[in-house]
């Protein structure tokens, strides 16, 4: 049994953490078109994502290796700087989380451990070559591979069941759209938790407790299996809500071909060893599947939001990652420190999501989250008003105007149509 130092278990604690908000923040990924599609109901999708994720976490081991021994020299950290990594990643899962943006869990995770070693050991510490070869072009070509492949799906999906029965059809994609969100919820643990397990392990030989280029032991990978269901479970209904009805309105037969697309693309990264962002393969198959309808469209300004979060999260978490090895350096009071702001900062995230609340009771009310509003609907008109006041905006979408309203009785106001 491997020998813990204080700062150690505090590390695997906090790799866990995020293990655990990496679950609520993709969630989205696998559920978010069978959700709105109404082909599950939220709380039996999660559920199912959940156990996938579970079995997925144990069926490989590369991508925990790619983190673990390829990305940073190991000889060259110390357990805090992994600590400051995860506070990074930890950070920017819930800020997007909040503003309800699909950005990658992965990335922010490979972000805050960039900034960190950078900060303590320097340029030299991360392997170039890995970082491009892994993560980089992966990330680059794996939304344009599956948005593609998505696209060709949905023209061949319809071209073929033109002349079938319209009600037997859509029985049939609403079945195949659960199998394929199945696969894409296991492919999702195969890849994403993996990430967890090869911080732990990291951390693990930094802190002497493993051999250098060991492989994760079982404690490591059952419990980031359990974290990163767990996760799934709670349910990042925020961007269930941007990827399902903020991004483009899909049918059956699309979210079939973007599922079963994302989910080939997920699992031969794993099977590689790509560090691949699963939120930037799942977006752009969404928004494949959204053109390859005919009449079908993608809501660019709300896609833009997306690809701005995307290319904010390496540095974002890297400076935060950096910022925070550099105070872990002072000694046990800056750790502290930076434990302490991390919770302060976590529970301020939440308090003020609860202003706004979203979970499966109106997962699929196409009111937007403040970050997505201004996507071109015409709800975008209402949006301050929404953030303005709370209660004003549940009396106004929810309640029709009383019959004794001396206003036009047939108009519906603006704010009904949220």
């Amino acid at each position: 049994m491997e020998s813990f130092s204080l700062i150690l278990a505090i590390v695997v604690i906090t790799a866990l953490v995020f293990d655990f908000t990496n679950g609520f923040h993709d969630t989205a990924n696998a559920m978010a078109t069978t959700i709105s599609t109404g082909a599950l109901k939220p709380k039996v999708a999660v559920a199912m994502s959940a156990v996938l994720n579970l079995v997925g976490a144990f069926l490989s081991v590369e991508v925990a290796n790619t983190i673990s021994k390829g990305l940073v020299d190991e000889s060259g950290i110390r357990p805090e700087v992994i600590f400051a990594a995860l506070v990074g990643a930890i950070l920017w899962n819930l800020l997007t989380w909040l503003v309800g943006l699909p950005s990658s869990s992965s990335h922010a995770l490979m972000g805050g451990l960039i900034g960190a070693t950078v900060a303590s050991a320097g340029i030299g510490a991360v392997h170039g070559g890995v970082l491009i070869t892994k993560v980089l072009l992966p990330a680059i070509a794996a939304p344009l591979v599956a948005g593609i492949s998505a696209l060709v799906a949905t023209r061949l999906t319809y071209r073929l069941g033109r002349n079938a029965d319209g009600r037997a059809a859509e029985k049939g994609h609403r079945a195949g759209q659960i199998a394929s969100a199945g696969l894409v919820s296991l492919a999702h643990g195969t890849n994403d938790a993996q990430k967890t397990m090869g911080i732990i392990t990291l951390a693990l030989v930094t802190g002497g407790a493993l051999a250098p280029g060991s492989n994760p032991p079982l404690w490591v990978i059952a419990s980031a299996g359990i974290a990163i269901a767990l996760g799934t479970y709670v349910g990042g209904w925020r961007i269930i809500r941007t990827m399902g009805k903020g991004l483009t309105d899909l049918q059956p037969q699309q979210g079939f071909a973007a599922q079963t697309s994302a989910a080939t693309a997920i699992l031969a990264s794993s099977h590689l060893g790509f560090s691949l962002s699963t939120t930037h393969v799942v977006s752009g198959s969404v928004m494949g599947a959204g053109l390859g309808r005919k009449g079908g469209v993608v809501r660019w300004s709300t896609a833009t939001r997306m690809f701005v979060a995307w290319a904010l999260t390496l540095p974002a978490a890297a400076l935060v990652g950096a910022g925070a090895e550099a105070m872990t350096r002072l000694g046990d009071w800056g750790t502290g420190f930076v434990a302490a702001f991390l919770v302060v900062s976590s529970a301020a995230i939440w308090k003020i999501s609860r202003r706004q609340v979203v979970d499966h009771t109106n997962v699929n009310d196409t009111g937007e989250t403040p970050a997505v509003a201004g996507s071109g609907k015409p709800s975008d008109a209402v949006a301050p008003a929404a953030l303005a006041s709370q209660a004003a905006e549940e009396l106004t979408a929810t309640i029709p105007a009383p019959a004794s309203v001396p206003t036009a009785p047939a108009a519906t106001p603006p704010a009904a149509t949220v």
